[in-house]
């Protein structure tokens, strides 16, 4: 099995690396280029870079970022946020990035998911899934437009069928859990897990070394991802993966 993959996440607004708390309360946290290059350093497997409000403001992902990070950072990185379309995926890729990562785009038009894992191939294609759960029925729900709208879908059904339509990956976030360092939903992770063929990047909520391995050994995770404790340096990528080598978990050191 492939090791275990830690990944920082750069969520960007106007032009700076920010982090909020279930998706609001957003403060500022680094420069894009000097990020990308200090996580490259410390052996960050990947990076994210996701401009969260480009589809709220109805607007592409800011080609510059891209550009920025590319000329800073030595590992592989995915880019979303207001990708659309083909063409969008097709100029960020040839900005830099190794992936792209979908997420309202998918929704609204499924059938994009499979023309580019047609186009680009699954390797480069993310598809990103944001969700809560329903404290009255206890449904995992599908959120789009930063995750400030619910999309009529389940969690876990949603995830298999992207994964079905050639998604490389999903990338899972739970809004519940975002920012709060109180560790990944176990429950929504595992469940997304076990249904798909493909990796399950946990992301939303990590805030000690144990909440890293329990998403793997509990969420059933083959990466996992982390913002503010990077950011704000209350852990180091080495200390992450580290404790997951402790823990009896492959990683890349």
């Amino acid at each position: 099995m492939e090791p275990v993959r830690v990944i920082p996440c750069l969520d960007m607004r106007d032009g700076r690396v920010v982090k909020g708390v279930k998706f609001v309360e957003i403060r500022d946290a680094a420069d894009p280029a000097e990020a990308a290059a200090a996580y490259s350093e410390q052996g960050a497997d990947e990076l994210v870079m996701l401009d969260i409000t480009a589809t709220l403001e109805s607007r592409e992902t800011r080609r510059e970022w891209v550009k920025k990070v590319a000329g800073a950072a030595t590992v592989p990185f995915a880019v979303g946020g207001g990708i659309a379309s083909l063409k969008d995926m097709e100029e960020i890729i040839e900005l830099g990035a190794a992936k792209v990562s979908v997420n309202s785009a998918a929704v609204k038009t499924p059938s994009l998911v499979e023309e580019a894992a047609k186009e680009f191939g699954p390797e480069k294609l993310v598809v990103a899934v944001d969700g809560e759960t329903d404290k009255e029925t206890g449904s995992f729900e599908v959120l789009v437009s930063g995750g400030t709208k619910r999309a009529g879908l389940e969690v876990v059904e949603w995830s298999r069928r992207m994964a079905d339509s050639g998604a490389g990956e999903i990338l899972l976030t739970s809004k519940d859990a975002d920012g709060v360092k109180t560790g990944y939903d176990i429950p929504m992770t595992r469940a997304v897990a076990d249904a798909v063929s493909v990796p399950v990047v946990a992301s939303g909520g990590a805030g000690k070394l144990e909440h890293f391995s329990a998403g793997v050994l509990e969420g059933h995770a083959r990466a996992v991802l982390a913002a503010s404790v990077f950011h704000f340096g209350e852990l180091t990528v080495r200390q992450v993966k580290e404790h997951l080598k402790e823990s009896g978990i492959a990683v890349n050191l």
